[in-house]
């Protein structure tokens, strides 16, 4: 019998096969990004083709053999390559500046990689997912706006496509099992895209009532926050609900909240003395 040298008991499988030709190649970082169950995986191919360089733009079909001449369709006023097509374009150009509008940046791409250094940021998991759903659907409009074109001779606005993305980002990102955290700053940003914000499940509630004094009792309710350089304080002297008779504000300087409320609890004790 034939005997295959390359596996431990002498039998070519399939997958000895594909091991044996295929060519190991170093993992890319934005592999993780692209692949993911809130992005439909007929976007992701088409974004891991581009990032390959493996679209058959003008510049590519030269190198592989195909003699045409190049023009960009979008543009009209220079050579198809990947890089203006996607990038300096001025189509693109008007999509690209809207992402940047959203996120209150200036985006400025040198080559394919940087623009996954977007997605680097200190953004919450619901909002990644929305920021990178909206990168990829750009590269998916751009392209079909391109191939209609040139080959159905159908010109479709700048204006179109940002529709096009918003109401796919809008699916996606309301479908997206993902969390958000309470940065206003990601609250903006999904607010500018339609998406309802998916707050972290609470660890633990508790059911608080509140109840009137008995009479003759003043109720006191206190509490304190702080910065990293400032402390205040605040509470309330109660009689029954909803009357009150005295609000108290208290300016504790630097300090602690804790120190804060336990100020703001001494302050109150010693109102509730004077007063009642």
């Amino acid at each position: 019998m034939l005997i295959w040298k390359h596996s431990t008991v002498g039998v070519l499988t399939l997958k000895d096969a594909y091991d044996f030709k295929k060519h190991h190649q170093p993992k890319v970082h934005w592999e993780k990004i692209i692949c993911s169950k809130d992005i439909p995986p007929s976007k992701s191919l088409l974004v891991w083709r581009f990032m390959l360089n493996k679209l058959p733009t003008d510049e590519n079909l030269s190198v592989r053999g195909c003699s045409l001449p190049s023009m960009c369709s979008l543009c009209g006023n220079h050579a198809e390559t990947s890089f203006h097509l996607f990038f300096e374009c001025l189509y693109v150009v008007n999509l690209w500046c809207w992402f940047a509008s959203i996120l209150n940046r200036t985006l400025h791409f040198q080559s394919l990689d940087d623009m996954w250094s977007i997605c680097n940021n200190s953004w919450n998991p619901q909002c990644k997912v929305v920021i990178t759903t909206t990168m990829i659907n750009i590269i998916n409009s751009i392209w079909f706006a391109r191939n209609q074109l040139r080959f159905n001779n159908k010109k479709i606005s700048w204006k179109s496509s940002i529709s096009s993305v918003l109401s796919s980002i809008a699916l996606c990102g309301n479908l997206s099992k993902t969390v958000a955290s309470s940065s206003i700053s990601n609250f903006v940003i999904l607010k500018k895209f339609n998406v309802t914000l998916h707050p972290p499940r609470a660890p633990k509630i508790i059911e608080i009532l509140w109840r009137p004094p008995p009479p003759s009792w003043v109720k006191c309710n206190t509490d304190g926050s702080s910065t990293n350089m400032l402390a205040s304080c605040g509470g309330v002297l109660e009689i029954t609900f909803p009357t009150f008779f005295f609000v108290l504000l208290k300016n504790n300087g630097v300090g602690n909240a804790f120190h804060a409320e336990l100020s703001g609890a001494m302050s109150a004790i010693e109102l509730a003395k004077q007063y009642h």
